[in-house]
């Protein structure tokens, strides 16, 4: 499904080039579920910022499903997004102004999916995560669990084959950090490929294959 040769990224900061990936290469298969770990300013993000080609890389290639994507334009690219790829994130990114329902809706509503069929996969979407009830909440009236499962529900909107987490239990405590963990875990159980990025060394410990990362390179790649 995924595979990356030899990727590398750099970045300009004042009058010097940081590496945050050094040839990177690696495969991952449809339906597993991977852990990126290793400290700070090791590549992690940047290397899932790529998987989501939410980035390019200076030189390398990066094929998705047989595909070579790394030069598309970014219309291109939004498509293959749309239609391949899901985004969770630390931080949820969710519309303020948008209830629970509205939040899972938008990337639908932008795809020009039907209003019948619209409703149905949200409200389908929303019963998934637990949150039926919570569907007429804004934002702000949900709790720190509740507003990640409605930012996973939003990102399983349009059936990608991937899931992107970057440090999904990063700002939940203990207890709902493994509540969420627990939906990851089941979406992937039903098929999706799972890519976490992640501090934790449990989210680490339960993935199947846990990748570790130093000064942008792989230095550990093991299977469970």
């Amino acid at each position: 499904m995924i595979e990356l040769d030899r990727i590398t990224r750099g970045f300009q900061v004042g009058d010097q080039l940081v590496q945050a990936l050094r040839e990177v290469s690696l495969n991952i298969a449809a339906g597993e579920f991977v852990s990126i770990m290793g400290p700070s300013g090791s590549g992690k993000s940047t290397l899932l910022n790529l998987l989501g080609l939410l980035d390019r890389p200076n030189s390398g290639t990066y094929r998705l499903d047989g595909l070579d994507v790394t030069g598309l334009d970014e219309v291109a690219a939004a498509t293959v997004r749309r239609e391949k790829i899901g985004f969770v994130f630390q931080f949820f990114h969710l519309v303020p102004r948008l209830t629970a329902a509205g939040n899972v809706a938008l990337p639908l509503l932008l795809a020009e999916v039907a209003p019948g069929e619209r409703k149905k996969r949200v409200a389908r979407l929303l019963a998934d995560v637990g949150l039926s009830g919570r569907a007429d909440h804004l934002p702000a009236q949900l709790s720190g669990g509740q507003l990640q499962r409605v930012a996973i529900a939003r990102a399983m909107s349009m059936n990608p084959s991937i899931l992107l987490a970057d440090e999904p239990t990063g700002n939940l405590d203990r207890a709902t950090g493994r509540e969420v963990l627990a939906l990851l875990e089941d979406l992937n159980q039903r098929g999706t490929t799972l890519i976490v990025v992640t501090h934790d060394q449990e989210i680490g410990a339960r993935a199947g294959r846990r990748i570790v990362m130093e000064d942008g390179r792989v230095v550990t790649d093991k299977v469970s």
